[in-house]
């Protein structure tokens, strides 16, 4: 992470004097990132987006392999209509985002909308010495103005959730990074050194008896970032 390579190839021709002949030097930097999903991965076959994150509706059909029930609050992700079944215009990076499509008043679920992600891999959030959770979000000026949320699991305990500053977070129509230290979860008790779920929401978490209002949010480039440098 953060480290810069360099390298060089020579030709060689042992029938010439003038062997070996310098090539140029080439080089690149890895990023001080660690991503934990920048959807770029998912597809209409084998990788469907809606088994990694888990929503209101659920995946698959009930009593075959892979199914996975709904969690019953009113999030849908994902778009049936593209070849992705993600979405592939309003992206902030790469070619695909996640669809986040969420309605705090629909009959018979909960009244937040949560969508939910299972870490398989980059679940020691110290690793490397990262500090900083950043994710990007972008919704509509039509939204209802929900809070937006991050909560953040292990696998037993209770999740600790980081509220948006803003409360009308959902209704900003451009891309915006959301930049939270990664403290704000240790101050509520979860062990960094082996993170199990990452949940994304619209609402108040846990709300089963005010109806709240819908829209539709995207969700891009999910990174854990080592400190930045301080210019003196």
């Amino acid at each position: 992470m953060n480290t810069a390579y360099y390298w060089r190839i020579d030709e060689v021709n042992d029938a010439s004097d003038d062997s070996p002949w310098a090539g140029n030097v080439w080089n690149f930097t890895t990023g001080d990132f660690f991503v934990i999903d920048d959807f770029e991965v998912y597809d209409a076959a084998e990788n469907q987006i809606w088994f990694a994150w888990h929503d209101g509706l659920g995946a698959g059909t009930l009593g075959t392999p892979g199914y996975l029930p709904g969690n019953w609050t009113g999030s849908a992700v994902g778009d049936e209509t593209s070849p992705s079944y993600t979405e592939e215009t309003i992206v902030h990076s790469g070619s695909q985002s996640m669809p986040f499509a969420f309605d705090n008043n629909k009959q018979g679920y909960a009244y937040y909308s949560e969508v939910e992600h299972m870490l398989a891999d980059q679940r020691d959030w110290t690793e490397e010495g990262v500090t900083k959770l950043s994710l990007w979000f972008y919704g509509d000026s039509a939204n209802t103005a929900e809070p937006l949320y991050v909560a953040v699991s292990n696998s037993a305990g209770t999740p600790a959730v980081v509220v948006h500053d803003d409360a009308i977070a959902a209704q900003i129509d451009t891309w915006t990074e959301w930049i939270i230290p990664l403290q704000a979860f240790v101050d509520q008790g979860i062990v960094l050194t082996n993170v199990d779920r990452i949940a994304i929401g619209l609402g108040t978490k846990g709300n089963m008896t005010i109806p709240g209002g819908s829209g539709k949010m995207f969700i891009d480039d999910i990174l854990l970032y080592q400190p930045s440098e301080t210019v003196e």
